[in-house]
């Protein structure tokens, strides 16, 4: 598992809508008298580099919390309490914690402080790793260790598990990471944060053209060019796939509807074990040879399907009226 730390502060929220009006297990820290403003609940995200911080924020990020990389210290309370105004829709927040901002290092036992004086229901996730499989991590992807200097990876380890040895004292939950994968990782994650519901999975159903290339960010592929091709048909060229139409005559062709249900049973498998494998997002790319009858009108039908059955999806007709 390799962790690939930028050098800036970065900001990012869930795309679930989750973050609402109520935190993890239907709680939202100290709710206060009615008229004050819900404190969020805080996870502080720490760790040894290459022990898998990026990937630990990234679970927390897919269940809905804002999560914040990088960020210094000293500025957690301001961002608890940024979060305190925002009438609900910040109810969960995650702030990744490292050595890259070790200036600002001794100003966190200052704010936990503050947090606490503040009944801020917060938890430390303090991600460790041994030596050696960090020391694989970083030559696996050929960067130095952020506190190494002029020295080997071995001596930056070291010198950031002195730095960050109290703080390990302190966490509320230490994950060795030496063994797991990313997905272990994040099944990990979601065992503690994700309560009693099942981490959701968010597809993006896109019909496409073959004539334009493939979508570059494809998971799956459908090929629709086994059905006739309206193109053909004088009266339905003018038209796409979202006139009814069009539609119809694609839906009456043999083999069409029996396609379409057992397609949609096959991605409820697939799901289940992408969710298993803490794949959050799908792209599932539709084809024909314009990208404007057929392609359309089954990715409409496929992607209504998937709505009714609970999953969030987004439709992009990517080459309609391109031609």
């Amino acid at each position: 598992m390799t962790e690939h730390d930028g050098d800036g502060a970065h900001v990012s929220t869930g795309t679930t809508g989750e973050t609402g009006e109520t935190g993890q297990n239907g709680q939202n820290g100290h709710n206060g008298e009615a008229g004050e403003p819900a404190i969020p609940e805080l996870v502080i995200i720490s760790g040894m580099s290459g022990a898998g911080r990026s990937t630990a924020a990234k679970c927390l990020e897919d269940l809905g919390w804002f999560v914040v990389d990088n960020l210094p210290p000293a500025l957690i309370p301001t961002m608890v309490e940024l979060g305190a105004r925002s009438q609900g829709n910040v109810a969960r927040i995650a702030v990744v914690v490292d050595v890259r901002g070790r200036r600002f290092f001794d100003n966190l036992r200052e704010s936990l402080a503050d947090l606490d004086a503040k009944e801020v229901t917060r938890r430390i996730v303090f991600l460790e790793s041994s030596d050696d499989a960090l020391v694989r991590r970083f030559e696996s992807v050929r960067r130095p260790h952020p506190l190494q200097g002029d020295g080997r990876i071995t001596d930056g380890i070291a010198a950031e598990r002195d730095l960050l040895r109290e703080l390990r004292g302190d966490a509320d939950l230490v994950i060795d990471t030496s063994s797991l994968n990313v997905h272990e990782l994040r099944a990990k994650m979601d065992a503690q944060f994700a309560g009693d519901d099942e981490p959701q999975l968010r597809a993006t159903v896109m019909s496409f053209g073959y004539k334009y290339g493939l979508p570059v960010d494809a998971d799956l592929v459908v090929d629709c060019r086994f059905l006739p091709n309206p193109h053909w048909v004088p009266e339905l060229r003018p038209f796409t796939g979202l006139n009814e139409e069009v539609s119809g005559y694609v839906f009456n062709q043999p083999g069409a509807k029996e396609f379409l249900d057992q397609y949609t049973e096959l991605l409820q498998l697939i799901a289940a074990g992408y969710r298993r494998e803490g794949k959050r997002y799908v792209t599932i790319a539709v084809g024909c040879t314009g990208g404007k009858h057929r392609s359309v009108a089954m990715s409409e039908k496929l992607a209504a399907r998937l709505s009714s059955e609970g999953v969030e999806t987004v439709l992009v007709h990517r080459d309609m009226g391109r031609e």
